[in-house]
């Protein structure tokens, strides 16, 4: 119980902690929304994008990547979003087609002259570096999440359900959809440091599909989806410290594990 307590000791820990129960709800409600709205892939492809936005800054010569990463994301936000609305049959070969070029051009980029050491540390991220100024970041993208959450979460479903009647009962569709794409750019660019580009996609997803393998309505689902984000997050950061190893991919097995638990809790209820 003294080790345990001890870790509170360390600012990075307190710090890591901040952040991940922060991030815990943020993905949870994030990932709700992308479950229901199928934008895994969407998601993914964004998170894949980092590369390009650091590249861009440093041709630009932006000195902080992050800016660089969420100005990019952004807009390579919007225009997947109109893309998508107009290619609604081959959405998933557009976004992999916009995804793969981005990321190569990223890649090569940040590659030339055999930098690209500097930023391989984003494939998997670092909890622990996280800065009391990167929380109040998380802070303020999670407090905006939760506003529009509250406004739009019901407009989002009637959108992702049937986006013609959703615009026939004057829910303005397109605007909507734009908000939610720079919300998901927004948090996929500020936690990827932290969490890993390899990772971000699951951490997204995996407590959003486990709670909606075993909810009967939206409220058990966010509810449930907060409940297994934020187990998996905590439980994940002190495992991984006692055991020396990443935290990203920790906390992703251990809401893999929740997810097989509730997908054969959900079946065996049935």
């Amino acid at each position: 119980m003294s080790t345990f307590l001890s870790l509170f000791s360390y600012d990075f820990m307190i710090n890591a902690l901040l952040a991940v129960i922060i991030i815990g709800p943020l993905f949870a409600l994030l990932g709700t929304m992308i479950v229901q709205k199928r934008m895994a892939f969407f998601s993914d492809a964004l998170g894949h994008s980092a590369f390009t936005g650091i590249a861009v800054g440093v041709i630009c010569g932006i000195v902080n990547t992050t800016i660089s990463m969420v100005i990019f994301a952004v807009i390579f936000a919007i225009l997947l979003n109109h893309i998508k609305k107009r290619n609604p049959q081959n959405v998933d070969t557009v976004i992999s087609v916009f995804a793969s070029v981005a990321t190569a051009i990223g890649l090569a980029v940040l590659s030339f002259g055999g930098n690209f050491s500097e930023y391989s540390s984003l494939l998997v991220g670092d909890i622990l570096s996280i800065s009391k100024m990167e929380i109040l970041y998380l802070l303020i993208i999670c407090i905006v999440t939760i506003v529009f959450y509250c406004f739009a979460i019901n407009k989002l479903n009637a959108i992702s359900i049937n986006p013609t009647l959703a615009k026939s009962h004057r829910i303005k569709v397109q605007l909507i959809e734009d908000i939610f794409a720079v919300i998901i750019a927004v948090t996929v660019m500020l936690s990827i440091r932290w969490v890993g580009l390899l990772l971000i996609n699951a951490l997204l997803i995996l407590p959003a599909a486990s709670s909606r393998n075993i909810s009967t309505n939206m409220r058990e689902y966010t509810v449930y989806a907060i409940i297994f984000s934020l187990f998996s997050s905590v439980l994940g950061l002190f495992i991984s410290y006692f055991i020396n190893i990443a935290t990203g991919p920790v906390i992703v097995i251990i809401a893999a594990v929740i997810y097989f638990a509730t997908y054969l809790y959900g079946r065996a209820s049935k």
